[in-house]
């Protein structure tokens, strides 16, 4: 039987005993499946197909763990490894302080004020530009390939247009060209636009 967390204590010492029992750590799915099992009241228990919930209760959980990162690295207690599929607490291990590289997730999780302004639009851009960024590597390198670009060349906007236009020039079906060749440039161009906008 799973013993309940304490609420008196903050999510972050939740998350500090939890992991202290998972020595080869997790995924952040199922940490909070382990804190909705043991009544963790510091995260939401409502249903994560709600973006809006999936997103508080994702925010939530990583500001507890940046903030227990932070306690325990002053502590010189544990080392707590952070990553978007793997959480971990690990043995300290002394470092040099100015050899830290700046942690941008860090500051974005830190500032409470993230959450509080995040609405479902804001939600949702997120989520489009996560998934954009995840798939795009292939998206954006078939649209280069089809426009005959160089990826590894310095590309801007009005570039990709001018080339936009010559490849419709060349393929518009009123000049002997492909109606199936023409829809792929425009979703090329589609795509393009999207990161060089």
């Amino acid at each position: 039987m799973l013993t309940e967390l304490d609420p008196a204590l903050d999510l972050a010492e939740h998350l500090r005993l939890l992991l202290g029992e998972m020595p080869d750590g997790c995924g952040e799915y199922q940490l909070i499946q382990v804190l909705r099992q043991r009544h963790c009241t510091h995260i939401p228990h409502l249903p994560l197909t709600d973006r809006l919930v999936l997103f508080r209760t994702h925010f939530l959980l990583f500001n507890a763990l940046y903030r227990l990162r932070d306690r325990l690295w002053q502590e010189k207690s544990a080392h707590l490894a952070i990553g978007a599929l793997h959480i971990q607490l690990l043995p300290y291990r002394a470092g040099e302080e100015a050899l830290a590289v700046h942690d941008s997730l860090r500051d974005y999780y830190l500032d409470l004020d993230q959450l509080r302004q995040a609405g479902e639009s804001d939600v949702e851009a997120l989520l489009a530009s996560f998934w954009t960024r995840l798939h795009g590597g292939e998206e954006k390198r078939a649209a280069l390939e089809l426009f005959e670009l160089d990826r590894d060349a310095p590309l801007d906007l009005a570039l990709i247009r001018q080339r936009y236009r010559q490849l419709v020039s060349l393929h518009h079906p009123d000049r002997g060209g492909s109606t199936q060749r023409l829809q792929s440039i425009n979703l090329a161009m589609e795509i393009l636009t999207r990161y060089y906008r």
